[in-house]
């Protein structure tokens, strides 16, 4: 559920030209991703998509075009997808998009013979309710949402659970989501609902909530988070825990960022899945099987500092020694049972009467 995004390398209208406009012999994939959500060769780390284009003329001896494009949240591609105005390949929503991608008969189940490297997947990712059979989509990174602030400014003593995000005393310097379901969700865990309610009252008090927190913000953000957080032109900001090391890194002189959990938070779950839409599913599942073997799965969660389920990554020591310390523990929580935490905190997919409410609701938040 990401996260910084770029421009994307290639526009729809591109991506739908160049899946027939490549020669007899040379095959075109068309992948849909969040921003900065693989590693891309910048600063000389492990460029992915080349890799994997070198790869596969060596082993099949024909060449592959990879399109890589990426999208800034569940819904626009979902928007993209459901409308059948793009062509794509490859897409890498979160969980609770999955199971209504599903439900709406938008992907393709996954042929694992072209899959082996799912061996690689901890048992406690599999069987979740978003894809309870396992049949649909295969994890590619998961995290859970915090809470950034800048120490300069920001008292430690007041970066305690979701409070921090509505109090007064730094009105004008607080960063909220700019996507309904995540905005949502912090009024909700503050207030100690359910994420997943389909009790209009529920929505009503987090709409109300978050009209409460509207004098306070700066501002409803995505990827302009980065820039703001780390310039110390903003002060506080939820968002997710990979992130926060890029920003961390970026930070400038005068800023001093810092991470925490708030309790309840969000736990989500990033997967790679195959839309109807496909042009060619064997393709298709040889990238995922590639994005699961070691250097790539390794390069792709240290350049993302996302979380991996992959259980070659957290356990390979020239990954744990690169990551450091804090960043493992903060990527890598202990979870005694992460599904049972992952049931109750993940957002699930919610009935259209629902969605189309919040939607009502939402528009009044950003209008306000």
């Amino acid at each position: 559920m990401k996260k910084y995004v770029l421009a994307a390398l290639v526009s729809a209208a591109a991506v739908l030209c160049l899946a027939g406009c490549g020669g007899k012999s040379e095959k075109v994939l068309n992948v849909y991703n969040w921003g900065e959500y693989i590693s891309d060769g910048s600063e000389d780390s492990y460029d992915t998509v080349a890799e994997f284009e070198k790869w596969y003329e060596e082993e099949y001896g024909k060449k592959v075009t990879v399109n890589y494009d990426t999208f800034a949240s569940n819904e626009d591609m979902y928007a993209k997808i459901s409308t059948g105005a793009v062509s794509y390949d490859v897409i890498i929503p979160s969980d609770y998009m999955i199971a209504r991608m599903q439900k709406e008969d938008l992907l393709l189940p996954l042929n694992f013979d072209n899959i082996p490297n799912y061996k690689n997947i901890d048992e406690s990712f599999r069987g979740l309710y978003y894809d309870p059979d396992d049949k649909y989509s295969i994890p590619y990174a998961y995290g859970v949402v915090g809470i950034i602030y800048n120490a300069n400014e920001v008292d430690p003593a007041d970066a305690v659970g979701w409070d921090l995000m509505w109090n007064e005393k730094y009105a004008g310097r607080i960063l909220q989501f700019n996507n309904s379901r995540d905005a949502f969700g912090t009024a909700a865990y503050r207030l100690g609902l359910s994420v997943n309610s389909t009790d209009k009252a529920d929505w009503d008090a987090e709409y109300a909530e978050l009209m409460k927190q509207q004098p306070l913000r700066y501002g409803l953000v995505m990827d302009e988070i980065f820039n703001l957080m780390e310039s110390g032109e903003a002060a506080i900001g939820a968002y997710y825990a990979g992130d926060y090391f890029i920003m961390e890194e970026a930070e400038a002189e005068n800023v001093d960022l810092r991470f925490y959990y708030p309790d309840p938070t969000n736990y989500y779950i990033d997967a790679m899945c195959i839309p109807k839409c496909c042009a060619d599913q064997e393709l298709a599942e040889i990238f995922i099987n590639f994005m699961l073997d070691h250097d790539a799965a390794v390069a792709n969660a240290s350049f993302t500092c996302y979380a991996s389920p992959n259980r070659i990554v957290y356990t390979d020591p020239g990954y744990i020694d690169e990551m450091g310390d804090e960043a493992m523990e903060i990527l890598y929580p202990p979870m005694d049972d992460f599904s049972a935490l992952y049931n109750e905190y993940a957002y699930r997919n919610l009935d259209q009467d629902t969605l189309n409410y919040i939607n009502e609701l939402w528009e009044e938040v950003k209008i306000n």
